[in-house]
């Protein structure tokens, strides 16, 4: 089974382009809105898995969703579906919020032939091994963050 590819895109930064400070910790730490196109007409609900593999101990979670509508805009400040666990332990979106330097955050979206049987707060893991077998299409975004500097004078005390 071929799997097709998503067209992923957000109104709020372009692909592997800066995310705004206001979809971070340094904002109002609210999730950016992403634009979907090409799902197949047999889509019967979409997961999100937001990570960001630049994150000191691996791979850090931060927004787990899974039967989402089969809809083409996920609009910002949104809970489109049931909240799994991110990396912090919580459900819903966690706000990047990077310790030094530049880090990536990949947002996939999965459109699936099937609903998830999970209950919230389950993770990423379940997630994806639930989704196997189904996923029809998928796409991502990556937007990257570097948080500004805490002290933009050096200090070389």
């Amino acid at each position: 089974m071929e799997t097709k590819t998503l067209v992923i895109t957000s109104s709020a930064f372009i692909n592997e382009g800066p995310m705004p400070a206001r979809y971070t910790c340094d904002g109002d730490g609210i999730n950016p809105p992403l634009q979907i196109e090409g799902l197949p007409a047999n889509t019967v609900t979409l997961a999100l898995i937001a990570e960001d593999p630049d994150a000191p101990k691996g791979i850090f979670d931060h927004w787990i969703e899974w039967n989402i509508d089969p809809i083409k805009e996920i609009k910002e400040d949104s809970n489109p579906g049931i909240s799994g666990n991110n990396s912090a332990g919580k459900t819903g979106y966690h706000a990047p919020c990077p310790p030094a330097g530049t880090h990536r955050y990949f947002f996939y979206i999965f459109a699936l032939d099937t609903d998830i049987d999970l209950p919230a707060g389950a993770d990423k893991t379940a997630l994806q091994q639930e989704m196997e077998g189904h996923i029809i299409a998928q796409g991502n975004i990556m937007g990257t963050y570097k948080r500004p500097s805490q002290n933009p004078h050096h200090d070389h005390h």
